[in-house]
């Protein structure tokens, strides 16, 4: 099948379209053990130059919450990484890892992959557990980390049951308002690229030149000495 063959437009938004999965997904991992070159099937089936054609601005791919074989295709094709974490404890188990193999496909895969933003959710600020987590997350990501930070809501929870989004099951709701805050937030910063030959988590842009600056500065100066 090709992308224009499953791709639906959404009926809330005329800009918006998806390629929904369905349970035949589920059996995917298996079968792509046994293919050639099967981290790269979703890069071959979304060209980059099929995005610029249909003017598309942002492809968001899903992950389910693993590290197989469907999530090294995402971030085969993919050029950021948006993480969102609960502000739970066990939320923070397998970020250690997730950032090792975001790394490592950086080295052998995907030079252009990076950790462009961070989004805290479920976050209740009556709790010490939820602050302690959110200022883990921030210490440990810095500034890619956003601002908005989305608070627990029992909206958010229904609207899946409605088959909608919290943003058109209740736009006034504490939850719809956070993720729009956020998206915009996100929208306005643009990219928090990764220093090259650095880690994988990416940095504002300013600092990335006043990084590159200083270190001009520094070998300036070596030489002068030398």
């Amino acid at each position: 099948m090709t992308v224009d063959e499953v791709i639906q437009s959404s009926p809330e938004s005329e800009n918006l379209f998806c390629i929904p999965a369905t349970l035949d997904l589920a059996g995917s991992e298996i079968e792509l053990v046994s293919l050639l070159n099967r981290e790269r099937r979703l890069l071959d089936a979304i060209p980059d130059q099929y995005l610029v054609d249909n003017d598309f601005d942002f492809l968001i791919i899903d992950c389910p919450p693993s590290l197989g074989l469907l999530t090294l295709n995402s971030m085969t094709a993919a050029n950021e990484v948006l993480i969102p974490i609960q502000c739970e404890f066990y939320a923070l188990e397998g970020v250690t890892q997730l950032l090792n193999n975001v790394q490592m496909i950086r080295q052998h895969l995907n030079p252009s992959l990076h950790i462009s933003a961070v989004l805290l959710t479920m976050y209740d600020g009556r709790t010490k557990l939820a602050e302690e987590v959110a200022h883990e997350v921030r210490t440990h990501f810095g500034d890619v980390v956003l601002r908005n930070l989305i608070p627990r809501s029992v909206k958010v929870s229904e609207a899946p049951g409605y088959s909608k989004t919290v943003i058109s099951y209740d736009p006034g709701s504490r939850g719809a308002v956070a993720y729009l805050d956020a998206a915009k937030e996100l929208a306005t910063r643009g990219d928090y690229p990764a220093p090259a030959g650095g880690n994988a988590i990416g940095v504002k842009p300013g600092a990335v030149a006043e990084s590159s600056s200083a270190n001009t500065d520094t070998v300036s100066d070596n030489q002068v000495r030398s």
